[in-house]
């Protein structure tokens, strides 16, 4: 049992009358006061952010002022603590002071220099936590630019969306295509969230089986189906008191969607096979590569549902909308792979640059690691630049050589980028390149291409 961050003060004294008195000053003043008569117990109590103050006698039976002391600050140095003492125990309160303690209060004092002192520790205490707030926040936003690189206008709001919404309770639906990275900021949110210490419960909805989805997501009974030998937790209960995430959702059959809709509703689960409704603190992150409002449209998926979890939606924005964050991520990449192979890093030219901005990464992030990897191994790749619609685009070539190969590699995907436009003659592709048909020619030979034209073959008359 945590003490509740409403309270403002505890109060320690084992005289009930002296408790009592105090705590009636200290409610007269508007402050929200526990009082106790011992101490022993209490440090366990205390969250380290608890937003109030201690006031405590420092003789008392079994744990005394001083040990509290040293036992609080054990857990938050910067917690205030006011210490109460008898004229015989002034020389113990200044060495209590040495201590760490805020103040000491020598008996019998005035109830107003009780209650300046406790209102100055509350002050105190409030610019201490808006501090360490402060610095959270900013070790945070250090950390999730270290896990979402980029400094394109979507992923700075991307990153601005991830930090609001990780500190509240929402569910969250995230969208976003294949490979961009979706699972990474639902693993954010967890972090960045008071649940960081629980379980982070990862599923893939479209890898599941139909025949045992709802016994791999709700657990099941002894003797729920045939085969149900033991009972088994499933993976909401197993998140509790942490967060689940469900990739792929638009995969989940209705039947299923039916009982995920009144798990978020009503937030508890029931075991297939059982009759017992049991209570569940969980985070639900959803994600999904499809329009859930067309699928629902076309009856594919709940509607109820897609409301229920369009509350807080999080859309990631594919590569190719991210400019240059592109050459960055795949330096990043490339560098952790040099560096986990043991291998010198190799530094993007100019014409590799100029590729990769080029390309139209339909695999997203996780394309581009892959490409990152081959490079730092100084293995040539081959980038298919298929168009998000998955018409065919141009191949290119990344490899790590010298300049003059980069040059080479970099003229040929402009020509061949430049051939899979529609160009009705030779004519017409030289003008788009700004060269003589001559010149073209000999660099379509050179470089082994084609022109197919109109009607598959070159206007040598034009």
């Amino acid at each position: 049992m945590t003490i509740d961050n409403r309270i403002q003060v505890v109060l320690i004294d084992d005289d009930p009358h002296l408790r009592q008195a105090l705590g009636q000053t200290l409610d007269l003043a508007g402050l929200k006061i526990l009082p106790l008569s011992e101490a022993k117990g209490l440090a366990a109590q205390l969250e380290r952010d608890w937003p109030g103050v201690v006031v405590s006698d420092i003789r008392m039976p079994g744990m005394d002022g001083l040990e509290l002391l040293s036992e609080l600050h054990a857990q938050d140095p910067e917690l205030p603590v006011l210490l109460i003492t008898g004229h015989g125990d002034v020389p113990l309160a200044v060495q209590a002071m040495r201590a760490g303690a805020y103040d000491f209060l020598e008996k019998p004092f005035a109830s107003d220099a009780l209650l300046d002192s406790v209102r100055r520790a509350l002050a105190l205490r409030r610019l201490v936590l808006d501090n360490r707030s402060l610095r959270m926040a900013l070790s945070d936003r250090n950390e999730l630019s270290a896990r979402l690189v980029g400094q394109s206008a979507p992923m700075l709001r991307l990153r601005e969306q991830i930090g609001a919404l990780a500190a509240t309770k929402a569910d969250v639906l995230i969208l976003g295509e294949t490979g961009a990275g979706k699972e990474v900021v639902a693993r954010a949110l967890h972090d960045l969230s008071s649940r960081r210490n629980g379980p982070f419960v990862a599923i893939n909805a479209g890898a599941l089986a139909e025949s045992v989805v709802e016994s791999e997501l709700f657990g099941h009974e002894p003797g729920a189906f045939t085969g149900a030998q033991k009972r088994r937790i499933g993976k909401f209960e197993f998140a509790n008191g942490g967060t689940l995430f469900l990739d792929e959702i638009e995969s989940m059959s209705m039947d299923v969607q039916v009982k995920l809709l009144r798990m978020l509703q009503e937030r508890v689960v029931e075991r297939l096979g059982g009759n017992q409704l049991i209570p569940l603190d969980i985070r639900v992150i959803a994600a999904t590569k499809e329009d859930l409002r067309q699928a629902a449209d076309q009856g594919r998926f709940r509607a109820d549902l897609y409301y229920r979890l369009n509350v807080a939606p999080l859309r990631i924005p594919p590569l190719r909308e991210r400019g240059e964050d592109a050459l960055m991520l795949f330096q990043h990449y490339a560098d952790e792979a040099s560096a986990r192979h043991g291998l010198p890093p190799h530094e993007l030219q100019p014409a590799q640059r100029a590729l990769l901005l080029r390309h139209s990464w339909p695999g997203n992030v996780r394309e581009l690691q892959n490409a990152a990897e081959r490079f730092a191994l100084g293995l040539e790749l081959a980038l298919d630049n298929t168009q998000p619609d998955g018409s065919p685009g141009t191949t290119v070539e990344i490899t790590a050589g010298g300049l003059s190969e980069q040059v080479e590699n970099f003229e040929k995907s402009l020509i061949a980028a430049e051939l899979a436009r529609s160009h009705s003659s030779v004519r017409s592709l030289a003008e788009a390149l700004g060269i003589p048909r001559k010149t073209l020619h000999d660099k379509l030979r050179k470089h082994g291409l084609n022109f197919a034209g109109s009607g598959g073959h070159s206007d040598e008359s034009e």
